[in-house]
């Protein structure tokens, strides 16, 4: 249990690393930005047009007879709406991090060479449309296993009273597995850790990954939000990313200090 506490510490620092570091969290905001914007944009054109949408798709009602067609148009409509929301939600991590790919990398490496014993970062030798592609590819396979947990999850909600309690837990943290897998993946995929490598550290590490993946899935449903909370998930996520692969880190050392002699060293900020 104590690997939930850790997790969430490491939420904690990424989300105080920015507040120290000023100019970087302005940058991170920029990716959840455009986005947000995006994604507004897509969702106001399906209210909009969702209706006439549904109309072309469902001939058949044409002379249906009142009420019967509004209703089933007007069911319809609101299904494809609350459709296009659950896609925006389930794809907004995603998405923003394709987009920040070359913000989120510049921070996660700052972070890397922040807490670095001898200031140094790992780099990688990719160009820059390898890397995104990469990141594509990996984000729709991670989208494709997250879509299975959601229908089987879906399914499960149906069963009495287990399908009102402990499926929706259940949900909350496999949510959060998987946007921890999606942000690790920055700091993780810079050191060359492929996919199926980077799965098997975070099931190694399950407590630790809920601790910090699940707070973070449930401040995500606050409007915003992730805009927000985005860069220093990031920076946490780097420093979680170097707990799982066992680097040391100089908050490492000074935790270390700490405990020895009950007070803590002070570091400047980089």
């Amino acid at each position: 249990m104590r690997d939930l506490g850790v997790g969430f510490g490491h939420l904690l620092k990424g989300q105080r690393w920015v507040a120290r570091h000023g100019r970087r969290y302005g940058f991170g905001l920029l990716p959840g930005l455009i986005t947000l914007v995006l994604y507004a944009a897509a969702l106001v054109a399906l209210a909009v047009w969702g209706e006439d949408g549904v109309a072309w798709a469902t001939p058949f009602a044409d002379h249906w007879s009142s009420p019967w067609q509004g209703l089933f148009r007007g069911f319809l409509t609101a299904v494809l709406f609350a459709l296009g929301l659950l896609l925006a939600v389930l794809t907004f991590t995603a998405v923003t991090l394709l987009i920040g790919q070359p913000f989120y990398e510049n921070l996660s490496e700052k972070v890397d060479a922040d807490v670095s014993p001898d200031g140094t970062a790992p780099r990688s030798d990719l160009p820059l449309w390898r890397e995104l592609w990469i990141s594509a590819r990996d984000s729709v396979r991670v989208l494709v296993r997250a879509a299975v947990w959601g229908v089987l999850l879906f399914a499960l909600g149906f069963l009495p009273f287990v399908g009102q309690t402990a499926v929706p837990v259940l949900g909350f943290f496999v949510t959060g597995f998987f946007l921890t897998e999606e942000l690790t993946a920055v700091a993780l995929q810079r050191r060359g850790v492929e996919l199926r490598t980077r799965l098997a550290l975070l099931r190694s590490r399950k407590t630790l990954v809920w601790g910090f993946g699940t707070p973070l899935g449930l401040a995500f449903l606050v409007p915003f939000a992730a805009v927000f909370l985005m860069p220093g998930a990031v920076a946490g996520a780097t420093l979680l990313a170097r707990e799982l692969l066992g680097e040391d880190s100089e908050e490492d050392e000074s935790d270390s200090a700490t405990d020895a002699d009950g007070t803590a060293p002070t570091r400047q900020a980089g």
